[in-house]
Order: C-alpha cells, then sequence, then structure tokens
C-alpha cells in the first residue's frame, strides 16, 4: 500500500516556441489546464502502475478543487485523507518551450495549510511495510513530522527532493530512500559542478554515511543509484521530448509502484525510466503519465 502524502494542484499550461529570458515577452501559441501537483502526479503514476494509492493533502473550497482531484478520483485513488482548507486551490503557472523544456511558478494556496498533525493522521492510517512518499511542496514541518512518524512506524519512506528548497538537504538525510535530479543531488552532497565521477563518490560516500537508498535521475541520460554500497544505472527510451512536465514525478510514482509490488530494485529503476520517458511524449502534465500496459510493451 502507497501513501502520498503531498501537494494537489491545478496546472495552467502555456507553450512557447522559445522559453523567455528575464524580463522578456514571447508570443504563446498554445493554452491548457491540467491537473497536477507533484504529490497529485506521483499519487496517479503509482495508481496508474497498478498498486493501491491513498492521497493525503488539501485543496480548497473554489472551483479549481473537484478539478484537481479528478484524474485521481477517476483512477480509483483513495481520497479520504484530502481535507478542504480555507485556502484557494494550489496552482502552477508553467511555461513550455519547443524544445520540451518548461519554467514552474508554484502558487501554495490550500498546500500551505497541510500540518504536522495532518501528517500524523496520515501515517495513522498506515501499517508497517507500507510506503509513505513525500516531496516538497507543503510546509517542511508537515514533511519532517510524517518522515519521523513513519520511521517509528516502520513504513517506507521516499522523499523526491523537489522542487528545490533550502531544508532539501536536511529533510533527504531523514528518509529511506532519496530521489533527486543532478542539481538536487549536487545540494544534498555539498557540491557543484559535478562529473559523473563526482556523482558516482559522492553516492558512495553518502550510501555509506547514511545507509541510504540514493537515486539521481539525469535527464536523458537514464539514472543512477546506490542500494547497500552497490551503484546501479537504468535507461529510459531514447525519444525526442514534447514535454518534460511530469516526467520525475512519473518515474517517482512508477518507482514506488515497483517497489510495493516487490519488483527487485533494478528493474523497478528500469520500469521507472521508461515510465519518465513515455510522459514526455506528449503535452501537459497528468493526462501524460502512461498506462501500465504502455509501459510494460516498452520494457
Amino acid at each position: 500500500m502507497i501513501t502520498v502524502f503531498g501537494s494537489i494542484n491545478m496546472d495552467l499550461i502555456a507553450t512557447t516556441q522559445r522559453l523567455p529570458k528575464p524580463g522578456e515577452t514571447v508570443a504563446g501559441n498554445g493554452f491548457s489546464t491540467a491537473a497536477g501537483g507533484k504529490g497529485a502526479n506521483q499519487a496517479l503514476a503509482a495508481r496508474r502502475a497498478g498498486r493501491s494509492v491513498t492521497m493525503a493533502g488539501a485543496v480548497g473550497h473554489d472551483g479549481f478543487s473537484d478539478e484537481a482531484l479528478a484524474l485521481l478520483k477517476d483512477a480509483g485513488t483513495d481520497l479520504q485523507s484530502v481535507k478542504r482548507a480555507d485556502q484557494p486551490t494550489g496552482t502552477a503557472i508553467i511555461l513550455v518551450g519547443g524544445d520540451g523544456e518548461n519554467m514552474i511558478a508554484v502558487v501554495p494556496g490550500a498546500n500551505g495549510t497541510v500540518t504536522a498533525q495532518d501528517a500524523d493522521r496520515a501515517v495513522g492510517a498506515m501499517s508497517k511495510g507500507d510506503t509513505l512518499m513525500l516531496q516538497l511542496e507543503i510546509p517542511v514541518p508537515s514533511v519532517e513530522q510524517a518522515l519521523a512518524a513513519a520511521r517509528a512506524k516502520g513504513v517506507t519512506t521516499i522523499l523526491n527532493l523537489a522542487p528545490l528548497i533550502d531544508d532539501a538537504a536536511r529533510l533527504g538525510r531523514l528518509a529511506d530512500i532519496v530521489i533527486a535530479n543532478e542539481t538536487e543531488f549536487e545540494l544534498l552532497a555539498g557540491q557543484e559542478n559535478m562529473s559523473a565521477e563526482d556523482r558516482e563518490a559522492a553516492l558512495k560516500r553518502l550510501n555509506a554515511e547514511t545507509g541510504q537508498t540514493l537515486i539521481v535521475t539525469l535527464g536523458g541520460d537514464g539514472v543512477v543509484a546506490i542500494r547497500d554500497g552497490v551503484i546501479s544505472r537504468a535507461k529510459g527510451l531514447k525519444i525526442e521530448p514534447v514535454d518534460t512536465v511530469g516526467a520525475g514525478d512519473t518515474f517517482c510514482g512508477y518507482f514506488a509502484a515497483s517497489l510495493d509490488e516487490g519488483i527487485d530494485f533494478e528493474p523497478a529503476l528500469r520500469r521507472a525510466a521508461v515510465a519518465g520517458s513515455l510522459a514526455c511524449l506528449k503535452a501537459g502534465a497528468q493526462p501524460s503519465i502512461p498506462s501500465r500496459e504502455d509501459v510494460a510493451n516498452k520494457l
């Protein structure tokens, strides 16, 4: 069983031929909305991967709230731990360039009302051996309390160090499994401008210090990870990305689902990397998350 404790947003997505420079205005060529938020994206990915998933978080009483939850509801996600707050539903304003790269501004709204007490309630409904997945779009005290409560209960924790915040490195030391991109991992390791050799050395050092499983996503170069002192690598698919929004969240959700299903570590990495690749092949946030069957056909 997987519980995702995190953010729920509505994504407002504009596409442009290229991303603007600071202070520059560029013409857009498309606009859409999609249910999003790193927490909700990861919950939907884990659900589409075929596992039982509970979403814990908050939305507002506004017009975006039901729309933000619609895909999760349609997928059969347990939403009883999603509270209604006296703040607007969180929003993300996303610009996607013609090369598939993106810029994102997130307005927390109701996500900012998630508390340590909400963390206790979410973890309190879990059992030893379950998986708790978290990100950093909800308040730091709630993430910290969820990690502590889960450890005391024997629940496996997966922390995605995104978005990059000041407390990311400290919180990263509290989880069983950490998933980070290259920039986030450099913060965790305390070293900038890493080469591939530097990254591998840092993975070995941190794993020896903490015993944690550490996973670094590398975009088109796949993923490198360490578990129990052993370095593993996995490649995604060779693609021309259309939109990278949601790719990292898809990786996280599929990875958590694979471990929950009992899949071994390296095949779980490969499955998650393939799922993340497929998520880049069409525009949008959550709707781009592939189905279990789509991923199986590419393995």
